[in-house]
């Protein structure tokens, strides 16, 4: 008899949990996500010299982009200016020890074009360590480093953005070149193995 009870409580358990799969655990509807797309705007032109006192160099490959969903248009992630920065001390006789660049978005008036309130102006440094050397340039060496700066909504707006401004932070010192003499004489070579007297 307890065996009757117990199996009709375990149909009825399975019974509930079936039931309980087919009505709960159907499949919902997929929602269909939109895609998100790079939009690239391009600056013009895209590739510039530049020189400021003893560094000069090159500015290349630059562009704009910014992510957007499709469809609403709308931004999921801010604008930003990528590029190239080449840098070389032109200089014949200092040492440079490169420290910071800033960008400044300049517009057709000449002022700054601000970031929104919830972007910060940033700085690529160039430093990579104290002491590490890797900043340092000697008369006519040169670094690379990638751009990759918040770019304001404002300046994508047309004939809104005149220059983009990039300012450097070097610190310029004397570079020589000397020449040490070590008078020396070499004396008489011994044998390792040979006995002393």
């Amino acid at each position: 008899m307890q065996e009757v009870r117990w199996i009709n409580a375990s149909l009825a358990l399975v019974t509930t949990a079936t039931i309980a799969m087919s009505l709960g655990c159907t499949q919902k509807p997929a929602v269909a996500v939109p895609a998100i797309n790079d939009k690239v705007y391009a600056v013009t032109p895209d590739s510039l010299k530049v020189k400021a006192g003893i560094v000069s160099g090159a500015v290349t490959e630059m562009a704009v982009k910014e992510r957007v969903e499709e469809g609403s248009g709308r931004v999921t992630t801010p604008a930003k200016l990528s590029g190239k920065l080449v840098l070389k001390n032109v200089s014949t006789d200092q040492t440079v020890r490169l420290v910071s660049a800033r960008v400044i978005y300049i517009d057709a008036q000449g002022k700054p074009i601000v970031l929104e309130e919830n972007r910060n102006d940033q700085q690529l440094k160039l430093v990579s360590g104290y002491n590490s050397g890797a900043e340092r340039l000697d008369p006519g060496q040169e670094t690379t480093h990638a751009l990759d700066f918040e770019f304001p909504a404002a300046a994508l707006k047309a004939k809104r953005l005149k220059d983009i401004r990039l300012d450097i932070v070097y610190l310029p010192s004397a570079y020589k070149e000397e020449s040490l003499n070590l008078p020396v004489s070499i004396g008489a070579g011994k044998d390792p193995g040979a006995k002393s007297p």
